[in-house]
C-alpha cells in the first residue's frame, strides 16, 4: 500500500509534529513541574529549528530544488538535534560514579556565567542531565526526542531525494 504525499504535506506533517513535541516538552515543564536541563533546552531548539523550516516550507511551497534546500538545512537541523539527544541518552547510561557533577540551573548560568561558558554547559550537559525524571515504554525523554529526530532525519531525506509531484511511502 502506498501513501502518496506532496512534499508540502510532508513538510507539513514535520511542522506538526516539532509543534507537539515542543506542546509536551512545555507541558512536562509547566503541568508536570519537569524543569529542563541544559541538553534538554539544547534539544528543544533543534526540535523548533526543524519544525520552523518544515513551516516555511509548507508556507514557500518551493519547486524541486527549494525543495531540496529546505530538506538538505532540515536533514541538517535533525541529524544535530539528535546527536545532542544521542549525548542525553549516554549520560543517562553512564554509571553513577561516572556522571558529571551536577550544575546551577540555566536561568542561573545565564545571569551569573560568561555566554560562551552557559553555551559550553549546555551543549554538552552536565550531572543535572543523567537524572531520568519521566519514562513511557522504558524509554527516557532523551531517548523519545532522539526517535523524534530519527522521524524528521528520516522524512527530510524523502523530501530531498523523492519526485516533486508525490512521495511514494510503502
Amino acid at each position: 500500500m502506498y501513501l502518496h504525499l506532496s512534499p508540502r504535506a510532508l513538510s507539513g506533517l514535520i511542522a506538526l509534529a516539532a509543534a507537539a513535541s515542543m506542546s509536551f516538552a512545555l507541558y512536562l515543564q509547566y503541568v508536570d513541574h519537569l524543569e529542563p536541563c541544559p541538553l534538554c533546552m539544547t534539544q528543544r531548539i533543534f526540535v523548533g529549528l526543524t519544525g520552523v523550516l518544515a513551516l516555511l516550507a509548507t508556507i514557500h511551497n518551493p519547486a524541486g530544488t527549494g525543495t531540496r534546500i529546505y530538506a538538505a538545512i532540515g536533514a541538517l537541523t535533525a541529524l544535530i538535534g539528535g546527536a545532542f539527544s544521542a549525548r542525553h541518552v549516554w549520560l543517562q547510561m553512564l554509571p553513577p560514579e561516572q556522571v558529571p557533577a551536577c550544575g546551577p540551573s540555566l536561568g542561573y548560568m545565564l545571569e551569573t556565567l560568561p555566554l560562551g561558558e552557559t553555551l559550553t554547559i549546555m551543549l554538552t550537559g552536565d550531572g543535572n542531565c543523567a537524572e531520568e525524571l519521566w519514562s513511557f515504554l522504558g524509554l527516557s525523554i532523551p531517548a523519545w526526542t532522539l526517535l523524534v529526530f530519527a522521524a524528521f532525519l528520516a522524512a527530510n531525506i524523502l523530501l530531498f531525494v523523492g519526485d516533486r509531484n508525490k512521495l511514494n511511502v510503502e
